[in-house]
């Protein structure tokens, strides 16, 4: 069984470590503040590590976001300071100039590449600041592809990529974060579903699945698996020629 406190406690203790001896006493953890429980729960377990002095909150809207409200009253909980830097502009720019290259935009295109701009701000932050680069995504999403190659999927470190949905929520519980913050139901935020519509099965059954290996339902069974094995390439090291001389 899943223990919250003690996993929540070698975290910090990982946290504590990672930054004692590859980063400067002035180091921050610079997080992209989404609103959803992932950011929300490392930002809290980084507080938590390193004191709220030494967070940097990165808002990064597309436009207008009507849930940006969570970000700023998570950042104004955890008491830690915050930037906003809205990736619009840049996300059209790269579309208009995709268009004049005779390259029409697809949805491919127009989901991952809001992802990996928000990831170049991150890092362009982070050399500003003197900062490190907490990556957010856990180890159900991952499992199935929903995140993006080097986009959400990158970072200095990564605190949940071998945690559940399910157990990354405990952990929040166990750091005494809100619960409006844990249990915020995540939306794709560009169609309108839920995470867990878009996907077609529950957290719940997919961490079941990942935990122990148990699935009723065949159907989901077989695209769980079906996902991952599409998806593998995001989680392996990038393949690189062995050259002999």
């Amino acid at each position: 069984m899943f223990n919250a406190k003690n996993t929540s406690l070698q975290l910090i203790s990982w946290l504590e470590d990672y930054f004692r001896e590859n980063a400067a006493p002035e180091t921050k953890a610079v997080i992209g503040i989404s609103g959803g429980k992932d950011s929300s729960i490392a930002c809290a377990l980084c507080v938590a590590a390193l004191g709220k002095e030494r967070v940097l909150g990165v808002l990064m809207p597309q436009g207008y976001q009507d849930d940006i409200g969570f970000s700023y009253d998570l950042c104004q909980t955890l008491g830690i300071k915050y930037v906003k830097i809205n990736i619009a502009a840049p996300a059209l720019n790269i579309y208009a100039e995709l268009e004049r290259s005779g390259l029409t935009p697809n949805t491919v295109a127009t989901f991952n590449t809001p992802a990996r701009l928000r990831m170049t701000t991150l890092y362009a932050v982070s050399a500003i600041v003197s900062g490190r680069v907490i990556n957010t995504c856990n180890l159900s999403e991952e499992w199935v592809g929903y995140s993006t190659k080097f986009g959400d999927s990158a970072g200095d470190l990564s605190p949940f990529s071998l945690l559940t949905v399910t157990e990354v929520k405990a952990v929040g519980h166990y750091l005494g974060l809100p619960d409006r913050f844990i249990e915020k139901i995540p939306v794709d935020g560009l169609c309108g579903k839920t995470d867990e519509e878009n996907l077609g099965f529950t957290y719940e059954v997919l961490d079941k699945y990942i935990r122990t290996g148990v699935c009723e339902n065949k159907e989901i069974k077989a695209r769980i698996d079906r996902l991952n094995e599409m998806n593998l390439h995001k989680l392996k090291p990038m393949p690189v020629f062995k050259y002999n001389g």
